[in-house]
C-alpha cells in the first residue's frame, strides 16, 4: 500500500472530488480540521484478517484518498464485512500516540462497528453501548508490542478524545470522542487474550468473536455508570 496509486489517482480531480468518487464518507471535524496539514503515516496489522497498511494517510495538502480508501476497506467491521466512515481525527490520534512512544506498529483489534453487529451481540445478551465510538468510525482498539502503558498515559494527557486502559488484555482503546478515560481491571480477562492462547497458537475467529462481545459487555456496564 506505500505507493497507493489507483486510476483515481491519475485523474485531474482534487482530493475533495477524488474522495467523493471513491464512494467514501471521510469525517473532517475538530483538530483535524482545523490544524495545518501535516504528513503522517500508519503502520498497522489487523488482528482478525491478517490485512496491512503502511504508508502515509495525509499530507501538506489533506488526506490522501487512495490511502483513505485502503484504510476504509482495512478498518472495516470483518464480522459484516462492511466498510464504514473513516474519521481522520481519530487516525491522527492513533498516529501521533504512536509517534510520541517511538511506536513502529499497532495491531489492531476493533475500529468501525456496524449496526448490524451491534443487533447480533445485543441478540446474543451482550450489551453493547448504544452511542459507542465504534459505530461512527471515531475508534480503535489497538496493541503494541512494547510501551503499551505508557502509549495510555500518553494519550490520556493529549485529552484528545477518549482512552480505555485494558492491561490484562493488553490493548488500549482510543477514540476521537467527547475526552474521557476509563481502565478496567481485567479480572478474568487474561483467559480472553486477543492474540494467542497459552500453547502460543494464534485463538481462532470463534475464540477473539467471543472475547470481544466478553469485552464489549463490559464497556457497556463501564459505561452506565
Amino acid at each position: 500500500m506505500e505507493e497507493h496509486t489507483s486510476v483515481l489517482a491519475r485523474m485531474s480531480l482534487g482530493r475533495r472530488e477524488l474522495l467523493i468518487a471513491t464512494g467514501l464518507l471521510i469525517v473532517m471535524r475538530g483538530a483535524a480540521a482545523a490544524e495545518p496539514s501535516l504528513t503522517r503515516r500508519l503502520k498497522l496489522k489487523n488482528a482478525h484478517t491478517g490485512e496491512t497498511f503502511d504508508g502515509p494517510y495525509r499530507d501538506e495538502e489533506g488526506p490522501i484518498p487512495n490511502a483513505i480508501a485502503d484504510l476504509a476497506q482495512f478498518l472495516r467491521d470483518h464480522h459484516a464485512d462492511k466498510v464504514g466512515p473513516v474519521d481522520v481525527a481519530a487516525l491522527d490520534f492513533l498516529a501521533d500516540v504512536m509517534t510520541a512512544t517511538g511506536q513502529r506498529e499497532a495491531t489492531v483489534l476493533s475500529a468501525y462497528r456496524t449496526p448490524e453487529t451491534n443487533r447480533m451481540l445485543a441478540a446474543r445478551s451482550f450489551g453493547v453501548a448504544e452511542k459507542s465510538q465504534h459505530l461512527l468510525g471515531r475508534a480503535v482498539d489497538v496493541a503494541f508490542d512494547r510501551r503499551l502503558a505508557d502509549a495510555e498515559t500518553t494519550a490520556r494527557r493529549m485529552q484528545r478524545g477518549g482512552v480505555g486502559w485494558y492491561p490484562r488484555s493488553h490493548f488500549i482503546h482510543l477514540d476521537s470522542g467527547p475526552t474521557r478515560s476509563w481502565e478496567m481491571d481485567g479480572t478474568g480477562l487474561d483467559r480472553l487474550l486477543v492474540f494467542r492462547r497459552g500453547n502460543g497458537r494464534t485463538r481462532s475467529v470463534a475464540d477473539r468473536l467471543a472475547a470481544h462481545r466478553s469485552l464489549a459487555r463490559r464497556e457497556f456496564l463501564l459505561r452506565q455508570h
